[in-house]
């Protein structure tokens, strides 16, 4: 009884068209292209001081700028794109990383574990082919069982950040202050500058590189233009640069960051290596106090790959651990996964750098409003107001059933009522209980209305669905499945007789 078909289809191929790169380069679960890392310090660049902050200002300025009038947002991402690479060239060798691939690193990862006390029996890290590396089990798991658990002193922490070289910074500067993610970026990489730092057995097996959208080359981005998914790969990017440029100028130029490891080398790669690390990994937890929650970055559990489930991982204040129990039955040898949470494919791509094909919470964003020059607008407003929904949002199409939620399901019928319908909602004994049944779909306003609705639906799916570059037989076969959907939604929707 659902929109099922039509929102499956349509999140599966604006997925699979939009996010090509990601299909080609990850598959289910899988975290992050790995590559091994070559050894080596590299030519030091010869660059004048005085060009590269010249650089870095112009940087920083093109990115505090005003947002770009509609239309202007590819243009703005190409003019930072080409300060960002002109950067990177002069910085080119360098970022100073470690010998060997983070393979070589695993057994000495698993045995800082069991120093430090965490759980490191019944499961093994493993190469998983097309998802990467992960964890394997070694011996037979029950669901709900306790399998894994990481002390809080092995994680890497916007506190454990305060109480280290960076400390000084952080207490000063209200951007660290306010932006957790940014605070444990720059402590991973002021410990990773540390050979003295004890998170290194974690730091050397963190991948070299990254499939996030900051990797990507212009074409790939370009390929993005007119998906959904773009305007948050450009925000994210010129974010980014320009936190990148304001943290240069600050450790160049600020008193607390005399002893910082960042001194000499803090090239935009190494940001860039860091906000993916942290923007991949990152989990909360609560505080030593459990008073407020903090961001942290958790060894070991963050290799584990994802699959559709339910949230596993919690954190014992007692025993002061972060702890995961198993999301299924696992057989020796099997992979053991963690859900990651409810994100869409895109989001997956964005800020996790994979797309997951089987993804049961995928789904597209669609904008709707009521036009304020329509003759009824005052008497949907009021009852889409009386419903606590606003005349203007962004709702979700979902692969999964049901497809459409029941605000938006609401939002749907005022938006379709006539008027004597919007009067039956608005006066009456019985119009505030009637009120109450517009998301549900048990109680239809009448037959008329609900053709109205998904036929509304199906036209606005059908126009973003033409917004994708692809072949005109697949538009063909797009628009054919839709009117399929509408059919069959219609066929199945309750308390409708045909």
């Amino acid at each position: 009884s659902s929109f099922l078909f039509l929102t499956f289809y349509f999140c599966h191929w604006l997925s699979g068209r939009s996010l090509s790169r990601s299909l080609s380069s990850c598959t289910m679960g899988k975290k992050s292209r790995v590559k091994t890392q070559k050894s080596g310090t590299g030519a030091m660049a010869v660059v004048s001081p005085r060009e590269m902050i010249n650089l870095i200002s112009e940087l920083l300025q093109k990115c505090s700028c005003a947002a770009p009038s509609p239309g202007k947002e590819w243009e703005e991402y190409v003019q930072i794109r080409g300060l960002v690479e002109k950067i990177r060239k002069k910085q080119k060798g360098i970022s100073v990383i470690f010998e060997g691939s983070r393979e070589e690193f695993f057994p000495t990862l698993m045995a800082w574990a069991q120093e430090s006390g965490a759980s490191c029996e019944g499961f093994e890290i493993a190469n998983f082919a097309g998802e990467g590396f992960g964890l394997r089990a070694t011996k037979d798991i029950k669901a709900e069982e306790l399998f894994l658990w990481i002390p809080r002193k092995m994680l890497m922490t916007v506190e454990s950040a305060k109480n280290s070289v960076l400390g000084p910074l952080y207490s000063q500067d209200r951007i660290l202050q306010a932006m957790g993610n940014v605070t444990l970026a720059l402590h991973l990489l002021c410990e990773r500058a540390d050979p003295s730092s004890p998170w290194l057995p974690y730091i050397k097996t963190l991948p070299g590189d990254y499939d996030t959208p900051l990797y990507y080359e212009e074409e790939e981005v370009r390929h993005l233009l007119s998906t959904q998914a773009i305007q948050d790969v450009l925000s994210q990017y010129k974010n980014t640069a320009r936190q990148y440029a304001y943290f240069y100028k600050v450790i160049q130029t600020h008193p607390t960051t005399s002893k910082l490891p960042l001194k000499d080398a803090f090239t935009y790669d190494d940001y860039r290596w860091a906000v993916s690390s942290v923007m991949t990994r990152q989990n909360q937890i609560p505080t030593e106090d459990g008073s407020r929650v903090t961001l942290a970055l958790i060894p070991l559990w963050d290799m584990c790959n994802h699959t559709n489930g339910l949230i596993t991982t919690g954190y014992n204040l007692e025993d002061d651990q972060c702890e995961c129990v198993a999301l299924q039955d696992y057989k020796e040898n099997d992979q053991i996964y963690i859900f990651y949470g409810t994100r869409s494919n895109a989001e997956f791509v964005i800020h996790n750098g994979f797309f997951f094909q089987e993804n049961a919470h995928d789904r597209v964003k669609i904008k709707l409003g009521v036009s304020k020059s329509e003759r009824l607008y005052a008497m949907k407003a009021e009852v889409l107001a009386r419903a606590g929904i606003p005349s203007s949002s962004i709702f979700a199409l979902h692969c999964s059933d049901p497809p459409i939620s029941a605000q938006l399901l609401a939002f749907l019928r005022v938006f379709c009522m006539t008027e004597d319908e919007l009067k039956d909602y608005l006066v009456g004994e019985h119009a505030i209980n009637k009120i109450f049944t517009l998301g549900n779909t048990e109680f239809p306003v009448s037959w008329d209305n609900e053709i109205k609705l998904w036929t509304f639906l199906e036209t606005r799916a059908a126009l973003l669905l033409q917004t994708y570059k692809t072949s005109s037989q697949v538009s063909k076969d797009n628009m054919a499945h839709l009117s399929y959907c509408l059919i069959f939604s219609l066929s199945v929707s309750p308390s409708l007789p045909l």
